[in-house]
């Protein structure tokens, strides 16, 4: 059962340049295997994009049965398991979705020259009559 939706789009150089002008805020926003993955890539900044994105597209997936918690940026992982992107919650994330019936988060991404952008749906089955 679907039980959310998310979709973002960022501009790529918005990303590059704020990750320029503030230096702790790639440990911040992203796992030491997303960032080493993107810095594998070709424009390592439109990967990186790419993963905010998805970031985002998995708070507001989630938001519909999680109205309650904002998923920490770290505890969202954007893993590449042969060609397909997939997500990986981590810590109380993962505890948390997994007691609110979240099975599985799909993810898609996308980027241009200029922009990036994801989206993803949560599914699963809704966890009570609270919700």
């Amino acid at each position: 059962m679907v039980l959310g939706i998310g979709i973002d789009i960022i501009e790529i150089d918005r990303v590059e340049k704020a990750l320029a002008r503030r230096k702790g805020l790639l440990r911040r926003l992203f796992t030491q295997q997303e960032i080493a993955y993107c810095n594998r890539r070709g424009r390592a900044a439109a990967s990186l994009a790419a993963r905010f994105a998805a970031k985002e597209a998995v708070r507001k997936a989630c938001s519909s049965v999680m109205p309650d918690i904002l998923f920490p940026w770290l505890e969202i992982e954007i893993a590449v398991e042969g060609e397909r992107p997939q997500v990986k919650l981590l810590g109380s994330s993962a505890v948390e979705a997994e007691k609110r019936g979240i099975a599985e988060l799909l993810v898609s991404l996308s980027h241009s020259r200029d922009y990036a952008c994801a989206s993803v749906v949560a599914l699963g089955e809704a966890a009570g009559p609270n919700i």
